[in-house]
């Protein structure tokens, strides 16, 4: 089981705590814990190749690993945990926890001004990486507002983002995400109301116009304002199962297939360990279990069967980091099924 963070932990310093903790329940299924070589096995009905986190991350072409990550633990909007996201220290750890699992990337949820207090978790992420020579990106969320200024307001947070964390004169740019010399934005859509043609015209005035990455697929009329799409958590078609057994494998197989045909496009594969949104405030009641780890190990076995060598994926996605809202987070390590042991003994 995964144990449920506290309001109250009893650990006399909680970061070093959950940590340690974590290193020692999960150590045979955290993602990438210093390049374990736990297998990657398939569903007893399927007969694909055995692979490793390892084997996945090895060669000249081999992905660099992101983490999707958000900025938001403290702020009264959501679930109380045991950290804070504003607090430097939580956030060099976090850091330094990342590099040592292989990550080279957070991707950060972000909203440009609409919400200070996750814009100033990643101004702080940004500064630290650069020292601790680490990397982040923008994970921009479209505004779910249906008043006409979604188009505006991802004007206003990209000039914002230009000049405060990706142009020549923004502190720390170092350590912005790039990919062949351009920064990487990736977009979340919500209601899909944003003119991202009019965003692709103003950003394509900067420096080195970033590479924009869309959750799927865009609006047509926006298709060529993006250069490529990630994979998201996702049931598939059959949608959520009550017991959580649609995990997605038909979801990935479609988007893969999708985009080996794009040779043009940048694919970026993502896994995921499982869901459940329980604990947020918009629940849906919605599941994926995370069956003991092997959903995690199952959606990695499909990004690296559809890993093409010859039009190779340069990112593959974790989603998420520290989600805990949406049970996706892999912080703390999967679901170990079988162990008894008390999270705070």
């Amino acid at each position: 089981m995964i144990y449920p963070l506290t309001t109250n932990p009893p650990l006399k310093n909680p970061i070093e705590g959950w940590i340690e903790l974590g290193m020692r329940l999960y150590q045979h299924v955290l993602l990438c814990a210093a390049m374990s070589a736990s297998f990657v096995s398939r569903a007893c009905d399927h007969h694909r190749r055995e692979v490793t986190l390892r084997e996945v991350l090895q060669g000249n072409k081999a992905p660099k690993v992101i983490a999707a990550f958000q900025p938001w633990f403290g702020d009264p909007d959501h679930i109380r945990i045991e950290y804070n996201s504003n607090d430097p220290e939580v956030i060099r750890k976090q850091i330094q926890q990342a590099k040592q699992m292989g990550i080279y990337a957070f991707a950060v949820d972000w909203y440009g001004a609409r919400h200070q207090f996750l814009d100033r978790t990643y101004a702080l992420m940004q500064q630290l990486a650069s020292k601790e020579h680490f990397h982040v990106a923008l994970m921009y969320d479209e505004t779910e507002e249906d008043d006409g200024h979604a188009t505006e307001d991802a004007l206003d947070a990209f000039s914002t983002a230009y000049k405060s964390y990706i142009g020549p004169s923004a502190p720390a740019r170092d350590a912005y995400l790039q990919y062949q010399g351009r920064p990487v934005i990736f977009i979340f859509p919500k209601r899909g109301n944003t003119d991202w043609n009019r965003v692709r015209e103003m950003v394509n005035q900067w420096e080195k116009p970033p590479i924009l990455l869309y959750k799927d697929d865009p609006p047509a009329q926006y298709a060529k304002a993006f250069e490529g799409e990630y994979a998201w958590v996702h049931p598939g078609p059959k949608g959520w199962a009550a017991d959580g057994s649609e995990w997605g494998e038909e979801y990935l197989e479609n988007f893969y297939k999708k985009m080996s045909k794009r040779h043009d496009q940048i694919t970026v594969g993502t896994v995921w360990p499982g869901f459940d949104d329980t604990r947020a405030s918009w629940s849906l009641n919605r599941h994926i279990d995370q069956r003991c780890g092997k959903t995690f190990k199952d959606t990695l076995g499909m990004f690296a069967e559809n890993n093409d060598a010859d039009h190779p994926m340069p990112f593959v996605l974790i989603a998420t980091w520290n989600d805990y809202e949406e049970g996706t987070a892999i912080e703390r390590g999967l679901a170990h099924c079988g162990s008894a042991q008390n999270p705070n003994s």
